[in-house]
């Protein structure tokens, strides 16, 4: 290994409905892959929407509250910083109309929450961005200097945290218990899954956006594709999903796991079935929306889908500073290559890591792979148990991963309480989305 190879890389399901809800918040707030050395952490943050000075222009006004210029400044930028989509005059042209509907649509939501006496206090935001911080194993500042670097202001992501939980807890407060999920319809699930057995599953990733009249579906139409166009010139579909999809899957990516063709939407299934694994499909438009797919692998039968193996992960950092001098890459190098050839498991890495100035090694974690970031999925994918994964240059220096343990999910039928949250998901999503819907049609929304 040369010291160039050394470069930038990347729940259980719970099982009550309001740890779900929850959860869900949180994992709608991290980005990009949990090792990524420049990943910005954050969901569709929105800008402060203080005061306008006379320098500032309106970009939108929502009932009585403005959009000002910089609050749409500040997204498209922090959109581009995380989905990898070139910074450029033509790509910031293309996104700006997508990214102001956003915009638009966090300001009716908040405001709901605000009418429901739905305050979440400032200690809130910032146990999520420690949170976040933690995950992605970086600190709050260090997330504060990336997103500066980017032009990003750093209330700008509290507020888009903000947003996101009271939103979340809006639908939760208002919704959740009007959600009931009959036994008939687990039972009728259960049936079509064991009468398709034998027929081909397709693993899927979705984005969604949505529209309410046939004149704003034209509209939305001509930006859902210069979004498939960035994704197919190489943006990461995982982050333009959590940028712009208004399903729940969003959250993970676009996610949707394994599914059978009658599982998805109509119209979608046509479209899906005649793919080949690591297409991206033309949007499609559907009663609810467009939608544009992954379609990431297929198989035939039951069997056990990898999204659900368990992993026990051990994460290796031997410290190196960004501006380190070529004598000191040269010698990291050299010790990621004698680490790498001499480990055969967690235990010897702990002994072995000892050598090493400074090195350090996390407690073990145990996980499900449908947890990880596609990325991070991937890296381990083909490590056997006690390998290392590929060296990954980060802020911190440069980051590992040695597969403690894994054992692989065994191929069987999703169990009914599996279902019944599924169908509860499906049902709160789509409460949220008409209530969105509904609040864009009382809206008085004027647009500079």
């Amino acid at each position: 290994m040369t010291p160039t190879q050394i470069h930038a890389g990347t729940a259980t399901q719970p099982t009550s409905r309001l740890f779900r809800l929850i959860a869900g918040i949180a994992a709608a707030l991290l980005f990009f892959c949990v090792f990524s050395a420049k990943a910005v952490i954050a969901q569709e943050a929105g800008g402060p929407s203080s005061a306008l000075s006379d320098s500032q222009g309106i970009a939108a006004i929502v009932n009585d509250r403005v959009i000002s210029s910089y609050d749409l400044d500040q997204r498209v930028k922090l959109v581009l910083l995380s989905s990898g989509i070139p910074n450029t005059p033509e790509n910031i042209s293309r996104i700006r109309g997508q990214v102001l509907r956003s915009l638009v649509d966090e300001f009716l939501q908040m405001q709901e929450a605000q009418r429901l006496n739905i305050n979440i206090p400032q200690e809130e935001v910032d146990a999520a961005l420690a949170r976040i911080a933690q995950r992605s194993n970086m600190t709050a500042d260090q997330i504060e200097e990336m997103l500066k670097e980017g032009g990003v202001s750093k209330a700008t992501l509290q507020q888009q945290i903000r947003r996101d939980i009271a939103w979340n807890r809006v639908v939760q407060q208002q919704f959740a218990p009007l959600v009931t999920v009959g036994e008939t319809e687990v039972d009728e699930v259960m049936r079509r899954l064991e009468e398709e057995a034998g027929e081909p599953r397709y693993l899927v990733s979705e984005i969604l956006i949505s529209y309410d009249s046939p004149a704003h579906a034209e509209e939305i139409a001509a930006g859902t594709q210069r979004l498939v166009e960035q994704i197919r010139q190489g943006a990461p579909f995982e982050a333009v999903a959590r940028q712009f999809s208004q399903s729940p899957t969003a959250a993970n990516g676009g996610d949707i796991g394994w599914v059978h063709a009658s599982q998805l939407p109509e119209g979608v299934r046509e479209v899906v079935t005649k793919m080949q694994p690591d297409m991206v499909s033309d949007p499609i438009r559907t009663l609810t929306g467009f939608y544009i797919v992954k379609l990431r692998a297929m198989q035939t039968g039951t069997g056990a889908d990898p999204m659900r193996d368990q992993y026990q992960l051990m994460q290796v950092l031997l410290p190196l500073a960004p501006d380190a001098d070529p004598q000191a890459v040269s010698r990291r190098a050299r010790e990621v290559t004698e680490f790498r050839s001499q480990v055969s498991s967690c235990d010897q890495a702990e002994q072995l890591i000892r050598k090493y100035v400074s090195g350090t090694v996390s407690p073990r974690q145990q996980v499900i792979a449908g947890q990880l970031e596609p990325r991070l999925r991937q890296a381990i994918a083909n490590v056997k148990v006690g390998g290392v994964t590929d060296p990954i240059r980060s802020e911190r220096g440069v980051e590992m991963i040695v597969v403690c343990a894994h054992r692989a999910a065994e191929g069987e039928l999703p169990t009914r309480e599996q279902i019944d949250n599924s169908l509860f998901e499906q049902q709160l999503s789509m409460m949220g989305r008409r209530h969105l819907r509904d609040l864009r049609r009382d809206a008085v929304v004027v647009y500079r």
